[in-house]
């Protein structure tokens, strides 16, 4: 949501302004004039704060095209840019000596950095909406569907043949261990479905252990049903 709103700011601000390049932002304030602002923001002078990100616009934009300009969508980072602009500005003090622009292309740098850690840890996920068969109608099948003991699944899909042949999978492809998680994961063989925190406590391991363990247990599962 914060994304959005900055995604929509910075692009009608562009529309505004006229702002194609960081040579057309507002200029950067005189030191001075600066200063001042940063103390009217601390008393809660949000004009001040406004003013302090709408004139250090242009270090975004700078910082977007010297160094994602080959990026897909820009756009979208000199919004998540801004956030980082916005949070350089709310913890910025001009008591520690150092100068804005500095502390701040810092913290734009860092906000567009943690974007991409985030989409590269999200891009390696396996969730349990992934497609990893077709039903006899050529209708997408989710492990979801073939995991979960949900007596809503649609009719068209064949139970039988989709229960047995994961669970020759479940048999076959996976350690005792990666097996005996998947299982009280997921409720199979009778037993009640279970967080991977309480797995963590009955199987005295940690939780990312669990974790770790239940998403390989789930790709290996989804190369077999592939195959």
């Amino acid at each position: 949501m914060l994304l959005t709103l900055f995604a929509l700011f910075t692009r009608v601000l562009h529309l505004i302004l006229g702002v194609g390049t960081p040579q057309n932002f507002p200029p950067p304030l005189p030191a001075e004039e600066e200063n001042e602002c940063f103390l009217r923001a601390e008393q809660g002078d949000e004009e001040a704060r406004q003013k302090l990100i709408l004139h250090n616009l242009r270090l975004v934009s700078h910082i977007v095209r010297k160094y994602y300009s080959t990026a897909r969508n820009p756009e979208d980072l000199v919004s998540i840019g801004t956030i980082g602009l916005v949070k350089a500005v709310d913890s910025f003090s001009i008591r520690n000596g150092a100068k804005f622009a500095t502390y701040g292309a810092k913290c734009i740098q860092n906000e567009i950095l943690m974007y991409f850690r985030s989409q590269k840890k999200l891009s390696s996920e396996v969730s349990i909406n992934d497609t990893i068969d077709v039903d006899r109608d050529g209708n997408p099948l989710t492990y979801i569907d073939v995991i979960c003991s949900d007596e809503d699944i649609s009719e068209e899909i064949d139970r039988k043949i989709v229960t047995e042949k994961m669970l020759h999978a479940i048999e076959s492809h996976l350690l005792p261990r990666e097996r005996q998680i998947v299982m009280m994961r997921y409720g199979i063989g009778g037993i009640r479905p279970q967080t991977q925190r309480e797995i963590a406590a009955t199987l005295n391991i940690s939780r990312s252990y669990v974790s770790r363990i239940e998403k390989g247990a789930l790709e290996k599962l989804k190369a077999a049903l592939e195959s």
